[in-house]
């Protein structure tokens, strides 16, 4: 078997930072990230790299902790918290191997891991090292810092994880395929490792000269059992390979819910799209891992009580011309929705849903445009513009089978209901006079006829000068069942500038006063 585990050391403080409003930077690694530390139970329990600076380390109290830095931003570890960044990091995995172990099994023994049986997938992904860059690639969006890797036993890939030997690559970790070479490569690493003994314990076993692996192995059984419990043994013996260890295996649910509590009310909607990347993040680890594509997804803004009235939720549906899974695109069109969204009241928590997903997996990249790679460039063009302006305002037109110009086609949304409505096509109409002309209906109608004064000859003017007519007549009669009926002859004329222009008569003489002649379309 070939085990991977991800261990993520700073799960807890970036599931906090993830909350943070906007704007307040990189709170755990970046340059000027502010010294953030969670406690619990008011005891200091994980701190970042800037906290660690001014001398705030775990199981310090708070106070001791605001004593050292005035400035650090204090918050309370949240077990759900976390429990819902690490079961995004599991729905990534799934889309590497079916066989990934539900974080839960190893329960305390191995904290903010994740276990991945890659053994059959090796070869669909490129062998261990390219599986490796393409998990971590995967990964990267959820914004975790990753320890990685690769051994026989599960236990045994977790707690190498967690182990950084100088000289190995931290990202991709230590890397090992059998039993022997783990075996020496544990023996070397550090008791303090092990999870289930407290810190007294571990200081206890370096009191008593027991500093690696390899040396409390090398002791009685029985001794260790009686002074450090069973657990212990069972830990070690997983690890090396000694005993079996099952796993129980995660499964993805039908239906994306996740819900983030942010740290900070936000007041407007641009504050809500860092919360919502987030969550979108996730939305896109599920997707992947079930092999779909997301076809339409709704976040919901809870909101705070405004002059105690409770406020209803905000919903913003967003939904997708072509399903996708790319990151980037969902949050564009995110970020055109909340654009012109005005928030009725601050901001508390956000959901987001995503029931709506077509059964294909994600397309391959192209070298060479092709007509269906256009086609998709400007289906995401049509998802912006809708984004931006409302499903209303952007519209297509479909033909009507109806002979009359201005009923002969009808503007529905480009997306949604009503967005493939069952009309017929209209059937051709009579040959020109003239076969040779290219067109012989105009791309552009006028919202209404435009009446035009006519000639002595009767010849029809535009603008005060006669047009030359070039071909027709086209004769339309119809709609004798409804209130407008037209009885008309169509003309392809010239105006005096060049350009073409779409005009009919009445076939029937007009009551006295009433334009005989007409301007219709325009030829572009």
């Amino acid at each position: 078997m070939h085990w991977i585990a991800v261990h993520l050391p700073l799960l807890s403080l970036e599931a906090f930072c993830a909350t943070l409003p906007a704007g307040a930077g990189d709170a755990v690694t970046g340059a000027d990230a502010r010294p953030v530390a969670l406690v619990h139970e008011h005891v200091v329990v994980q701190v970042n790299a800037a906290a660690a600076a001014r001398g705030i380390r775990a199981g310090l109290k708070r106070a001791t902790a605001q004593a050292l830095a005035a400035d650090v931003l204090l918050a309370e570890a949240d077990p759900a918290r976390e429990a819902a960044a690490l079961r995004a990091v599991v729905h990534a995995a799934l889309a590497f191997t079916p066989a990934v172990a539900e974080p839960d099994a190893g329960g305390a023994d191995e904290p903010a891991t994740v276990l991945l049986e890659v053994q059959g997938s090796l070869r669909l992904f490129g062998g261990p090292v390219a599986l490796a860059r393409q998990l971590a690639t995967a990964l990267a969006p959820l914004g975790h810092r990753l320890q990685m890797a690769a051994a026989p036993t599960a236990a045994g890939a977790a707690l190498l994880a967690r182990w950084a030997p100088r000289g190995v690559d931290v990202l991709h970790g230590p890397h090992v395929t059998d039993r022997v070479a783990l075996a020496v490569l544990l023996a070397r690493a550090p008791v303090t490792l092990l999870p289930a003994p407290r810190a007294a314990v571990a200081a206890e076993m370096v009191a008593m000269g027991l500093h690696r692996l390899a040396d409390l192995r090398a002791q009685p059984r029985s001794g260790l059992a009686r002074r450090f419990g069973e657990g212990l043994l069972d830990t070690l013996d997983r690890a090396f390979g000694d005993t079996p260890d099952g796993r129980r295996w995660a499964v993805l649910p039908a239906v994306f819910e996740a819900r983030l509590e942010l740290a900070a009310r936000a007041e407007h909607a641009e504050q809500v799209l860092h919360g919502a990347g987030v969550l979108l993040a996730r939305l896109v680890a599920w997707a992947q891992g079930r092999q779909v594509r997301v076809g339409r997804f709704v976040l919901r803004c809870l909101h705070e009580r405004a002059r105690q009235v409770l406020v209803p939720p905000t919903e913003l549906a967003v939904e997708l011309a072509e399903p996708a899974v790319d990151l980037a695109h969902l949050q564009g069109l995110l970020k055109e929705r909340l654009g012109r969204l005005e928030l009725p009241a601050p901001t508390l928590d956000l959901m987001l849903h995503c029931h709506h997903v077509v059964a294909a997996p994600a397309p391959n990249g192209e070298l060479f445009p092709t007509r269906a790679s256009r086609a998709e460039g400007l289906l995401r063009l049509l998802e912006r513009l809708r984004a931006r302006l409302g499903d209303a305002q952007v519209q297509r037109l479909v033909a009507v089978a109806d002979h009359r110009p201005e009923y002969g086609s009808r503007a529905l949304p480009v997306q949604g209901e009503g967005a493939q409505p069952a009309l017929p096509a209209v059937p051709p109409g009579p040959a020109l006079l003239d076969p040779t002309l290219p067109l012989h209906r105009p791309a552009w109608l006028l919202p209404e006829p435009q009446p035009l004064a006519e000639a002595r000859d009767g010849t029809p003017l535009v603008a005060g000068r006669p047009l030359r007519l070039l071909a027709g007549p086209e004769r339309i009669e119809t709609g004798w069942w409804d209130e407008h009926p037209v009885l008309r002859d169509y003309f392809i004329a010239e105006a005096h500038d060049g350009a073409l222009v779409w005009v009919f008569r009445h076939r029937l003489p007009q009551p006295p006063g009433e334009p005989q002649w007409h301007l219709q379309g325009l030829f572009g």
